[in-house]
């Protein structure tokens, strides 16, 4: 694959989680969150984008989101969990897309707010159709996915180089 072809990257916030008497990086879904993960997942097959590599924290809910999301997909792509995508930061998760292997041409990244929604605003530097405005006005609530794309290799991701391609959230 040349790096001069576009990469996609989805951004997927966890779906709804329960809140019993377990530490935050035990909570489990609740029950809106198992069908909004599994809705989430058919809307990330109707964007078209075949994921090579899913990045997913190694949190309870994240895992569960991404296992009942990629069901859904028509490709399930190798899965890394990474202890970095939880609770990180839209520059801490750049660091971990950069060191994605450059045979990787779309990636999906499921992890946790503020830092997803912080990652596709930071990233986006421009916007396809309404995809932005739409962002701006629903934020990124549970089971929300952004997708943009960028050229070059995963080391030249930084703020600004991508453009976002498509958003949907639960109530869209």
């Amino acid at each position: 694959m040349s790096v001069a072809e576009p990469r996609r990257i989805a951004l997927f916030r966890h779906a709804k989680a329960d809140w019993p008497q377990v530490t935050d990086h035990e909570r489990p879904l609740g029950e809106r969150g198992r069908t909004d993960a599994a809705v989430a997942g058919r809307k990330l097959a109707d964007t078209g984008v075949s994921f090579d590599l899913a990045l997913c924290s190694t949190a309870t809910r994240t895992r569960e989101t991404w296992k009942l999301a990629v069901h859904e997909l028509p490709h399930r792509p190798k899965t890394v969990y990474e202890e970095r995508v939880y609770d990180a930061s839209p520059g801490e998760l750049i660091t971990v897309l950069n060191e994605t292997p450059d045979d990787a041409r779309n990636v999906i990244l499921i992890g946790h707010n503020p830092g997803i929604q912080g990652l596709a605003e930071v990233l986006s530097g421009s916007a396809e159709g309404d995809a932005r405005e739409r962002m701006s006005r629903r934020g990124f609530p549970a089971a929300a996915f952004a997708v943009v794309s960028f050229e070059g290799s995963w080391k030249a991701l930084e703020p600004g180089v991508a453009t976002l391609l498509d958003y949907w959230a639960p109530s869209e």
